[in-house]
Parts: C-alpha cells; structure tokens; sequence
C-alpha cells in the first residue's frame, strides 16, 4: 500500500485557494483575515482523514473523481502533497485540501494529515 508524503508547508496556490472559498461564505473581507491568520500559523496539527471528513460534514469523494485521481496518483509516484487548510467550527470548513482528504482516506482512512487550523472567532 502506498503511503502519503506531506510537504511541510502550503505551495503557493493554497492560500489563495483558501480565499476564495471562504469569500463565499464570509465575505472578502472576513476570509482575508482568516487566511491572514493561515499564512502566520506555523505549527501543523495531525489529524486522521476520516474526522477531517466527520468533522466537516463533507461527503467521501470517489477515487474516480479527477482531483482526487490526481492526489492519488502523487502519493503513488511517491510526491508530496500539500497541507490541508482547516477553518474550526461546527461545522468545519475545509479551506483547502478536500480532494487531499479524500485521497488520503482512500489509501488508509486513519492516515495521519497534517493540517494549518484556525477558529473562526480567534
């Protein structure tokens, strides 16, 4: 069985990725704080893809689709993938990485993802 790599940072197109999504459900201005915070945060929290998934709400993507196609197809070649991007709150948002998540869950469910987490209110 494969095993996921995990970069130790974002790469550049998450941050902004993460943006753009929160702006739908905050506003712009609301979501530019919160990845202003994301940006700062430097220590990653482990937490295993299938409560990322629970927490969330979010349903498990198939491998068939194509983003998680992808990210599966990273992690089999051996490449790191990138870090998940984590709002807390019930539910919590996952800011960026949901195909990640997916991927990870589809090679083990308890794989370990490292996460930049932060509240809502904080």
């Amino acid at each position: 069985m494969a095993r996921v790599n995990w970069k130790d940072a974002p790469e550049a197109q998450d941050l902004p990725a993460a943006q753009s999504y929160l702006s739908l459900l905050l506003g712009p201005a609301e979501a530019a704080k919160l990845v202003k915070r994301l940006r700062q945060k430097q220590a990653l929290e482990l937490y295993a893809a299938k409560d990322i998934l629970r927490a969330s709400g979010l349903p498990l993507l198939g491998p068939d689709d194509s983003e998680v196609a992808a990210d599966l197809d990273k992690v089999r070649s051996g490449r790191k993938l990138s870090p998940i991007l984590l709002v807390r709150g019930s539910p919590l948002w996952v800011a960026d990485g949901y195909h990640r998540v997916c991927a990870s869950y589809h090679i083990d469910e308890k794989t370990e993802v490292p996460c930049l987490v932060v509240g809502r209110n904080s």
